[in-house]
């Protein structure tokens, strides 16, 4: 194992770094208070081929390693959370989904326009009374002639309202088993399918998520994704693979955090020094490094198995849950460290750990990790 970048991952994290310095984290403020979805920021990533970034060259995309899509998260999480949880839930949720069990005809009519940033992908697993028991969904799909007619809703799908192109988890068999749900693409202009306003939220304001209602949806019997009964289990992949998402943009909050947390403490004072200086909050900067390196590492080895081709769920699910708890620690420290200002709208910190309290939830909480992680190092696997 070699994590030291190679020449096309370097240049692509020296033109990301460059692109949030200059694109993306000054409007991460505006669009935080304001709640606006940062469309013109969707747009230049999507000119940039960066909403392709894991799609084969042959539907569009750039058919980059998995490094290379956690390098890109990460450097988005530096700059704004909002931009890239929406972004990560296009790549890795979405496309993900309809480039591992799509058919070829399926590939080509809905990966090619996501991989250009023509339209925005969306998932749709969580329902009012269902949030990590997959096995309860209630939104059905059932035949009818030559279509399926899907009824139901969704909860806090993320890029719900915005999307252009959602797969959806259904049940299509009554009995509660492992072989009673299925994956659907559906898109979102299709009658019967509506988004409710964005949810208000604890942070990450300008990522929408938002209900959604599904009244009599009818999609072409072609529109199933995968095979039928299979849903559940090809939700789980998609997850494994979303956990490395999840942990990079992570990695990205916390070293934001960092980094401001360091250039406070260089410029601000007490009795005379910089408060850099003092022990007590060199020990915390130490720590808060520690932890950022470490999560980092996690996630390109999670990473680096899943381009191998090799098991990586339990390696997934250890970099998603250290790395989710890291950033929110990590920014609880840096809020300490600017004491007052740190509870502040003036300074990021504040924004930051907002931002960061849904990592440990989203794509499977931090329970739910250690249940997976758990059952993986008993059963010897």
């Amino acid at each position: 194992m070699d994590f030291a970048f190679n020449e096309e991952q370097q240049f692509l994290h020296d033109t990301l770094h460059d692109f949030v310095a200059k694109e993306v984290k000054p409007q991460a403020r505006h669009v935080d208070e304001t709640g606006e979805f940062p469309w013109d920021i969707i747009q230049k990533l999507g000119a940039m081929g960066m909403l392709g970034l894991n799609i084969p060259e042959a539907y569009g995309g750039a058919g980059a390693d998995e490094l290379s899509v956690a390098i890109f998260l990460e450097e988005l999480g530096r700059g704004c959370g909002s931009t890239g949880l929406i972004s990560e839930a296009h790549l890795c949720l979405a496309a993900a989904a309809i480039n591992l069990f799509g058919s070829e005809a399926q590939k080509q009519r809905y990966l090619t326009p996501l991989a250009r940033g023509k339209v925005l992908g969306a998932l749709g697993l969580t329902e009012p009374g269902t949030g990590s028991d997959l096995q309860g969904i209630r939104t059905t799909a059932r035949r009818d002639g030559d279509e399926w007619i899907i009824n139901g809703s969704k909860m806090w799908m993320t890029n719900g309202g915005v999307a252009g192109t959602a797969v959806l988890l259904c049940r299509t068999k009554a009995e509660r088993s492992s072989h009673s749900l299925s994956q659907f693409i559906v898109p979102t202009d299709t009658p019967g399918f509506q988004a409710g306003p964005p949810e208000k939220k604890m942070g990450l304001h300008g990522c929408w998520s938002h209900a959604v209602s599904l009244d009599d949806v009818r999609v072409p019997l072609d529109h199933l994704l995968g095979a039928e009964g299979k849903g559940l289990q090809q939700t789980l992949a998609v997850l494994d693979g979303g956990r490395i998402g999840i942990g990079a943009l992570s990695v990205g909050l916390g070293q934001a955090a960092l980094e401001e947390a360091i250039g406070y403490a260089r410029q601000r004072e007490t009795f005379g020094r910089p408060i850099a200086e003092h022990q007590a909050i060199q020990f915390k900067l130490a720590d808060m490094a520690t932890k950022v390196h470490i999560a980092r590492q996690a996630l390109y080895y999670a990473a680096w198995r899943k381009e191998q081709g090799l098991p990586f769920s339990k390696e997934g699910a250890m970099a998603k849950l250290f790395a989710t708890e890291m950033a929110e620690e990590v920014a609880y420290q840096a809020i300490q460290i600017h004491g007052g200002y740190g509870y502040s709208h003036e300074y990021p910190v504040e924004r930051i750990y907002r931002d960061a309290r849904l990592m440990t939830i989203g794509e499977g909480t931090s329970e739910v990790q250690r249940m997976v992680i758990a059952r993986r190092i008993i059963k010897g696997r």
